[in-house]
């Protein structure tokens, strides 16, 4: 997620708030120096697949343990953090290395790795993806707006009061639900209801880790559910939010706000905090995950990841690929976001075969901004500024000519300290941003601390906006601020008036991926396409916490991979109401092969990196989500568990480290081909050498009696076979295989190149997108 804390920070502090929780931090940290050494850290003790199901002997397992280690059970009780005692077994102890390398000898411990840190990846949308309120959509119907259906939401927390998680016609909770309504500072068990069926926090983990830099007076938080940062309560809402008429942003993007499922329940597991732009440590992730697993929750989302390197799925050090996987064997559909690294090449994460991985797409929705220069021109750019506007022309000037220091280019893009004061002061200033900096909000910042009054900024076209909050800001492309430039050289005393943002929808052509979301392929496993699929992630609208200036009114524009998860998320749920059996890979392949590749326009959807090229499997996956095809996709691919293990086994993985994850005895076929051969909804073949066959087996959930053909369309330099080329389906044969054989005629060796494979029976399309390299290694 894309956060700016100082959106929020300042306007809601209560001095004797902040006491209590600067107490209440040093009284939840404190531990006797007696039981551990000063130089201890946080170690994950990974079991892997729990022994027992009475978790209170996993738990006893677990300090008898520590004890032996340590020499006493007050010493074990002391160290301990958390045991993970419910979707698998381990635990989360404070320790020195020494005593880290000790236990890892121990009987039944699989590994012990560092406690980590992790980032999170920071209306109109479900109009966009075709799920009006007031239409007949199928999915809404057919799957009753997500009734029955949990939402686990790992994040950030919940701002309880919001309209969006209001209990209005909601039923009973599901008599299954085992989760609590944890206490906390501002958060007692009044603030759940049918709606918000659960809430828990973690943050042993990430205090620990960052005990010494936590400024908690600089991020207002809370030691309970309660969101700081608002990421959460934006996520959950998009995911589950009830129906909220007159949503706005500062009057911007109004209508009736609501989630994918509005009828689902939520359960909010608060692991990630308002520290250093939000942090989620591998203690705490895997105890949300854990409590998720044990509550009863159908479906988890989180919008988190790690960064390159990625860690091997058989690593614990991946701690969201291990939790998934005992999540995903538990019967639990977890969902991801694919990373704000983008537009670059392998950037992806949250690459495990088993996750559902979402990048992120823009909306027909836009702010366009006028700006009505001196000499009567107007130009329009795009903003989400609607207040502090200085009204009438103002003096206008270009950053360059008002450099505190001439000789160097730091002024152009308006970096810190490059203005001079005097002469910005009560202007509105024109900054060009440079390739290697980009960011509108740090030039915002230099602009009002010189005493400039407004801010022009020309950069490549991008549709991710952020308010400037201090001063009206206008992003435009370079076309336009070149324009504007060559009036202020022209003119003897260039004025200009910044009029106020405009909502307009339906008016752009959409959607595109968006520049900051994350690309394939995967540096991991590059034979398992990621991300899967895509959706809305710019400028979404969904609730926020309130903030006592009116600043916010309770909902805020977000931008992300972290805002498109909590879409696919939605989507889901209402295919899990409306098919309560299917599995989580059932779930996947609806989604991934009813996708769309084309955009408002009807041409391909367009990549917002720098080439503004058509996009490919490695930007969108399958492509952009379409619930209303995916509730009823006709046909799917599933994925078994021993599957996965087949697949690790492909990795190189050993028998042992497999076995030590599964806790099951595995038997590795140590088929090189089954990477390509793992049942997925989507062909990968990253090394190609002339010709390869991969298999894949469909289930029938259309029609019982139906025949499906085989549509190909290969990649460039590459032809395929299907067999057989059509598939009959009757109430005995509801599963068939197939075989794909791919055969290049390249004599050059080169990138990837893309293709598809449709099977269709003249009403559904079932495709699958196809990524081929040609490769002599």
């Amino acid at each position: 997620m894309d956060i700016n804390p100082g959106k929020w920070r300042t306007t809601r502090r209560n001095h004797l708030l902040i006491i209590l929780v600067l107490f209440l931090v040093q009284q939840y940290l404190h531990v006797s120096p007696s039981s551990v050494e000063a130089t201890s850290n946080v170690y994950i003790v990974y079991m892997g697949v729990k022994k027992h199901e009475d978790p209170t002997t996993i738990k006893k397992s677990h300090h008898e343990m520590l004890s032996t280690l340590l020499g006493s059970k007050e010493a074990a009780k002391s160290s301990i953090l958390y045991s993970y005692k419910h979707g698998f077994s381990g635990f989360a102890a404070r320790l020195t290395q020494s005593q880290a390398e000790d236990i890892a000898g121990f009987r039944g411990v699989v590994q012990v790795i560092p406690n980590h840190i992790h980032r999170l990846h920071t209306t109109r949308s479900w109009d966009f993806l075709g799920l009006r309120h007031d239409s007949q959509a199928k999915i809404l119907t057919e799957s009753n707006m997500g009734e029955g259906v949990i939402i686990g939401m790992i994040d950030s927390g919940v701002w309880p009061e919001s309209e969006s998680f209001k209990d209005e016609g909601m039923g009973p909770i599901p008599s299954r639900w085992k989760g609590i309504c944890q206490h906390g500072v501002r958060f007692n068990p009044t603030n759940c209801n049918r709606k918000l069926i659960g809430a828990r926090w973690f943050s042993k983990g990430v205090f620990h880790e960052l005990g010494n830099s936590i400024n908690i007076t600089e991020y207002l938080e809370f030691l309970s559910p309660r969101d700081g940062i608002g990421h959460g309560t934006h996520t959950a809402s998009t995911a589950a939010g009830n129906f909220v008429k007159k949503a706005n942003y500062r009057g911007l993007a109004p209508g009736l706000a609501r989630g994918g499922a509005p009828l689902a329940r939520l359960a909010i597991y608060k692991a990630c905090w308002a520290l250093i732009n939000g942090a989620c440590s591998d203690a705490d992730i895997l105890k949300a995950f854990d409590k998720a697993i044990h509550d009863g929750v159908d479906i988890i989302s989180l919008s988190v990841g790690n960064d390159i390197p990625l860690f091997s799925y058989v690593d614990q050090r991946d701690s969201i690929a291990i939790a998934s996987f005992h999540a995903i064997a538990k019967g639990i559909t977890v969902v991801s976001s694919a990373g704000n690294d983008g537009p670059f090449s392998q950037t992806v994460s949250n690459t495990a075969p088993w996750l559902i991985t979402v990048a992120a797409t823009t909306i027909d929705r836009a702010f366009p901004t006028a700006i009505i220069l001196g000499n009567n021109q107007t130009f329009w750019g795009q903003s989400i500024d609607t207040g502090k506007h200085k009204l009438g022309f103002t003096g206008l000037t270009y950053s360059e000519r008002i450099a505190l220091d001439q000789k160097d280019d730091l002024a152009k893009d308006c970096q810190p300290g490059s203005l001079n004061a005097t002469l910005a002061a009560g202007k509105i200033i024109l900054c060009f941003s440079k390739s290697d900096n980009k960011d509108m909000i740090f030039a915002a910042r230099e602009v009002a601390e010189a005493g400039g009054v407004g801010l022009i900024y020309a950069q490549f076209p991008t549709s991710q906006l952020d308010s400037c909050d201090s001063i009206p800001c206008i992003k435009v492309n370079y076309e336009v601020g070149t324009q504007i430039l060559t009036y202020i050289r022209k003119a003897r005393s260039p004025t200009a008036k910044l009029k106020f943002p405009k909502t307009v929808t339906g008016k752009w052509a959409s959607p595109h991926v968006a520049y900051f979301s994350s690309r394939g392929p995967s540096s991991m496993s590059p034979a398992v396409l990621k991300p899967d699929v895509a959706a809305p992630g710019v400028n979404i609208l969904a609730a926020y916490p309130s903030v006592d200036d009116g600043t916010y009114n309770g909902f805020a524009l977000q931008s992300g991979t972290s805002m498109a998860c909590p879409h696919v998320t939605g989507i889901a749920a209402l295919i899990k109401s409306a098919h309560p059996t299917w599995s989580h890979a059932a779930i996947r392949s609806a989604l991934v092969t009813s996708a769309t590749q084309t955009g408002t326009d009807g041409m391909d959807i367009i990549d917002e990196g720098p080439t503004r090229k058509a996009v490919d499997p490695f930007d969108i996956g399958g492509g952009h989500v379409n619930p209303n095809k995916a509730i009823n996709p006709g046909l799917v691919y599933n994925t078994s568990m021993e599957d996965y293990v087949q697949f690790l086994c492909s990795m190189g993985y050993s028998n042992p480290s497999i076995g030590r994850l599964t806790k099951t005895r595995t038997n590795c076929t140590r088929d090189s081909h089954f990477q390509l051969n793992l049942n997925l909804p989507s062909i990968t073949i990253p090394n190609l050498k002339k010709t390869v066959t991969v298999m894949r087996t469909v289930t029938n959930v259309g029609h019982v009696n139906s025949v499906y053909k085989a549509v190909v369309q290969p990649p460039p330099g590459i032809k395929m076979a299907v067999e057989p080329q059509n598939l009959s389906f009757n109430l005995t044969t509801p599963i068939l295989s197939f075989k794909v054989r791919f055969f290049s005629t390249q004599t050059v060796y080169g990138d990837y190149k893309f293709g598809s494979l449709t099977w269709t029976n003249g009403k559904h399309f079932v495709r699958s997108p196809i990524a081929i390299r040609r490769n002599q290694i």
